[in-house]
């Protein structure tokens, strides 16, 4: 992957946001989604809430479609776990919910405290009632958010888009020296 493809697929993503009328972006902050957070942040008719835990942002997405605004929860795949309770309003009151998930845990993983929640990320969307889709090249990225924006704001569901690791890039830990 060439450097114009690693900054080329969060801009796609944000285009796919605008374009389908998303106001409102909840953030735990993270590296893997950091130039998407700075474009929502810039965004003159975006609205970007940075949350200090993920199950915040399941209910803020409720109440900004309570209140007329489309909306999307940026968090890693350690934090989908503190979400679990949470998508039981999702599911019980028929919201729509679209979680954009970076991966931990994969491909070249330093830290062994990321991978079980990375191995169970996929299964814990789907046993909620998720519809999950999975990003693994940059091409993928911007088609499948599309289509879970639509599944979810069309359907009235819930859906997780999955970056991988390989795609958002391994992060590295350097002991200082």
């Amino acid at each position: 992957m060439s450097g114009g493809e690693v900054a080329a697929w969060p801009d796609a993503l944000f285009d796919v946001l605008v374009a389908r009328d998303v106001r409102q972006v909840a953030y735990v902050p993270d590296a893997g989604h950091s130039r998407l957070i700075e474009c929502c942040e810039a965004h003159p008719d975006m609205t970007a809430t940075v949350l200090t835990t993920e199950e915040e942002g399941v209910a803020l997405l409720a109440g900004a479609w309570l209140g007329g605004d489309r909306g999307v929860l940026l968090m890693q795949s350690s934090g989908v776990g503190n979400c679990v309770n949470m998508f039981t309003l999702i599911e019980n009151c028929r919201m729509p919910l679209v979680a954009l998930v970076t991966m931990r845990g994969e491909w070249g993983e330093f830290n062994p405290w990321q991978e079980p929640m990375g191995r169970a990320t996929p299964d814990v969307l789907a046993r909620m009632n998720l519809q999950v889709h999975r990003a693994d090249t940059p091409e993928d990225a911007a088609p499948m958010l599309d289509a879970a924006i639509r599944q979810s704001f069309d359907g009235f569901s819930a859906s997780a888009v999955l970056l991988s690791q390989r795609l958002i890039g391994r992060k590295a830990f350097e002991a200082e020296r």
